[in-house]
């Protein structure tokens, strides 16, 4: 007789990219924490809907309030996805959920990356926009440059591995250097940008000062801090 029985579906297994934050704690964690939930204030939606990785790498493993820290992070809505820079062996981690140990402890920055291409003095791809790019809308782009000819609406997320450069209207979110390149810039002819981020550090609206808000200007890190100028001296 033919197997009348119910095949069963095929499963699928397929690669897909993604955008992930990264949280590196510091000593003392109670300090820290502090200063997290200050930014928090200034940007609450910073993290939402985000995967994050927790990297360990600046702390020892005895600090105090460590075996306790995966849980104070869940509790701001930061949801952790990995942590890296620690160690299985450290015993303030043993409760920790076991799912978030990646790589067995080992730093990611231990491993051998290819040489920065900008060191190498190889040009960077860049990426080129010439619509509008709307509310809800992303681009990620951690190759090199993301250039648009257009306008940026509020509610969208530009991310690139290089600079970013807007011949319109700056609205939404806009993260320039993932790539680990801390001179990477934001170029906007007319700055309302919700949030700006190079090589991890960020400043939201309210702290982009008036003088430069809806005109031409840019960002970039002046020894680790986020600074804005004039796009154009007029004389």
């Amino acid at each position: 007789m033919p197997d009348t029985s119910p095949s069963l579906p095929q499963i699928r297994i397929r690669g897909r990219s993604f955008l992930s934050l990264v949280l590196s704690p510091e000593a003392p964690l109670p300090s820290w924490l502090a200063s997290l939930d200050k930014q928090l204030e200034r940007s609450s939606f910073f993290f939402l809907g985000k995967p994050v990785i927790l990297n360990l790498e600046l702390l020892s493993g005895q600090e105090e309030g460590l075996e306790n820290l995966h849980f104070a992070l869940s509790q701001r809505n930061i949801q952790i996805i990995s942590v890296e820079g620690g160690s299985l062996t450290w015993e303030k981690l043993k409760n920790w959920p076991k799912t978030f140990i990646f790589g067995n402890g080992k730093n990611i920055d231990n491993l051998d990356m290819p040489a920065n291409p900008q060191t190498a003095n190889v040009a960077l791809p860049c990426l080129i926009i010439d619509e509008q790019v709307r509310s809800g809308q992303s681009v990620l782009f951690p190759e090199g440059d993301v250039i648009i000819t257009n306008s940026v609406a509020s509610g969208t997320e530009i991310v690139a591995g290089g600079s970013i450069h807007v011949y319109g209207a700056l609205r939404g979110r806009a993260i320039a250097g993932i790539s680990g390149q801390p001179k990477a810039r934001i170029f906007a002819y007319q700055l309302e940008a919700e949030l700006m981020a190079i090589d991890g550090y960020y400043m939201t609206a309210e702290e982009i000062d008036n003088d430069f808000s809806m005109k031409a200007a840019q960002v970039y890190l002046d020894k680790d801090v986020m600074t804005v100028a004039p796009l154009l001296k007029i004389k």
